[in-house]
């Protein structure tokens, strides 16, 4: 037993050290389970997310028949039945440049010092950090717009003789109060005066219920549509989101390794756990789309990209959904302000492409993508390298293809893992090193998508501490707060690499209940042990 533990003990040290080598935070040791089984680049199943494309028994054989009698007839490896649409015939993929020959790859040194933009004293509270994403400005636009809507609503509805013009220090309250459903993990925000378990007198008494329910009835961003641009579906929140992006920029400068994905935001990670399969489908889906670009190294939100799923407009998704354009064109847009700076990006499977690849490469922005069979643009690829025999490889065996710097790597671990890549060179390895299963060879890139991906994947227990529980019906609601628990988590992050955590070291669910009580004004911040 003992034997086994030092095994387990050294092996973990030496993926830290890797992981260390590859700027991965050591946080993703802190919260780590026994194995990586949450995410699906890690299964070993043959029913995993590596989506294999497997050839019947003696089609492989005819497959190489006609590749053998130099059958050209059409470059789609659909029209041959041996691959996903806009693949390559091996013939036609030697033709275009694609050979297993491989060469060295370097990308050029990071042009960037990443961390906080600005440096904050061992003093600064809670809401000092929140207030760099959602300053005075802001929530006094707030207040504008609240007042405005109101008034204007009960000049075609009739007054409304409960209401009187918010305040900006009741609009902080207001914050303040649906903040804390993050806090205390409570459905209602309305259950913090009630007598139930969530309630909360130690903040029920700031503001009465009705007072809180009037301003939830007219709280607005912007209350009146604009003259200009107003097929826009987003445009009541979409100046907040501006404001917030450029606070983002304005703060923050991210390492060179990001990713580009689709956070988990329809629940917490809890509730989908415990749920039925019943009680999910009741839920009303969500109309909007968000991705964001992420640093790896920390864990800050750098750019948030929300659409509509439904609609007209710019900002309608409807004539993208489902294609392969759709996330080319969000990855576009979460990566327009990193160009020129050797930045590497890691994508998952709808994004991943080589024509996206290619135009990255010539902005300086290096990516590293896993490849799907079934989710991914695989126009321009190796069909050789997409299909699979019926001879299941062997663990930890690996092929690789290159075009130009650009490689694609098929690797085998109880499942055909296919990886598109330009910022990690095909001749060096690495390993992958699981708990259960002992060390595990691959190529370097691999390693690399693991370890930033895995990060990311706990990163998203850590972000759901801030995860805001009211649920308002309207989208732009919904968006509104999605995006203040971004900016709660962003904030936490600079509060962590500040010296007020010197002084003071609170965790994520203090820094949260303390940031509650700020905004509520009470006289004492000091957060529950």
């Amino acid at each position: 037993m003992a034997e086994c533990g030092r095994k387990a003990l050294s092996l973990l040290e030496a993926a830290r050290s890797r992981y260390e080598s590859l700027q991965i935070s050591d946080d993703v040791f802190g919260e780590s389970g026994d194995d990586s089984s949450d995410n699906p680049f890690y299964s070993t199943s043959g029913d995993s997310d590596s989506d294999n494309y497997r050839a019947e028994p003696g089609e492989e054989e005819q497959q190489h028949k006609k590749r053998s009698s130099g059958d050209n007839e059409s470059g789609h490896a659909g029209a041959l039945g041996a691959g996903p649409p806009g693949t390559l015939s091996r013939s036609q993929a030697e033709e275009d440049g694609w050979t297993e020959t491989l060469q060295d790859v370097t990308v050029p040194p990071y042009k960037e010092t990443y961390g906080p933009a600005q440096k904050m004293p061992a003093s600064a509270t809670a809401l000092d950090f929140f207030q760099l994403f959602v300053p005075d400005n802001c929530i006094q636009n707030m207040v504008t717009q609240t007042n405005m809507y109101a008034k204007k609503f009960q000049e075609r509805f009739g007054s409304d003789e409960g209401w009187c013009p918010v305040t900006a220090q009741e609009m902080k309250a207001f914050l303040g109060f649906v903040t804390s459903t993050s806090v205390h993990r409570c459905e209602s925000v309305l259950s913090i005066w009630s007598s139930g378990f969530f309630s909360n007198r130690s903040i029920a008494l700031k503001m009465s219920q009705a007072r809180f329910e009037k301003i939830l009835k007219y709280f607005h961003i912007v209350a009146f549509r604009p003259s200009q641009g107003s097929n826009q579906g987003l445009y009541k929140i979409q100046p907040f989101l501006d404001s917030l992006q450029q606070s983002f920029n304005c703060t923050f400068r991210p390492s060179q390794t990001q990713v580009l994905h689709e956070p988990l935001i329809d629940e917490d990670p809890v509730f989908i756990a415990t749920c039925t399969e019943r009680e999910l489908r009741k839920r009303k889906k969500r109309k909007f789309s968000l991705w964001v670009r992420q640093c790896t190294s920390t864990g800050f939100i750098c750019q948030i990209s929300v659409h509509l799923k439904d609609g007209q407009g710019t900002d309608g998704l409807s004539t993208l959904k489902n294609k392969p354009q759709l996330h080319s064109l969000v990855a576009k847009q979460l990566c327009q302000n990193i160009s020129g700076k050797n930045t590497i990006i890691f994508t998952g499977p709808s994004i991943t492409s080589l024509s996206l690849f290619t135009e990255f490469s010539k902005q300086e922005i290096y990516c590293c993508g896993l490849l799907s069979t079934r989710k991914s643009d695989c126009t321009g690829l190796p069909q050789c390298m997409l299909v699979c025999g019926s001879t299941p490889a062997q663990r930890g065996l690996s092929r690789v293809m290159m075009k130009g710097s650009m490689s694609l790597i098929s690797w085998y671990n109880k499942g055909h893992f296919r990886f598109l890549t330009n910022a990690y060179s095909p001749t060096k390895q690495g390993v992958i090193i699981k708990r259960k299963s002992g060390e595990i060879p691959c190529p370097l890139a691999v390693e690399a998508f693991a370890a930033h991906l895995s990060y990311i994947c706990k990163y998203d227990d850590k972000y759901s501490k801030y995860f805001i529980f009211h649920k308002p019906n309207k989208t732009w609601q919904q968006v509104f707060w999605l995006s203040i628990s971004i900016a709660i988590n962003n904030a936490y992050i600079l509060y962590k690499m500040s010296d007020a955590y010197t002084a003071k070291r609170y965790s994520r669910a203090q820094f949260g209940e303390r940031l509650v009580r700020e905004l509520l004004d009470l006289d004492d911040c000091s957060p529950t042990q």
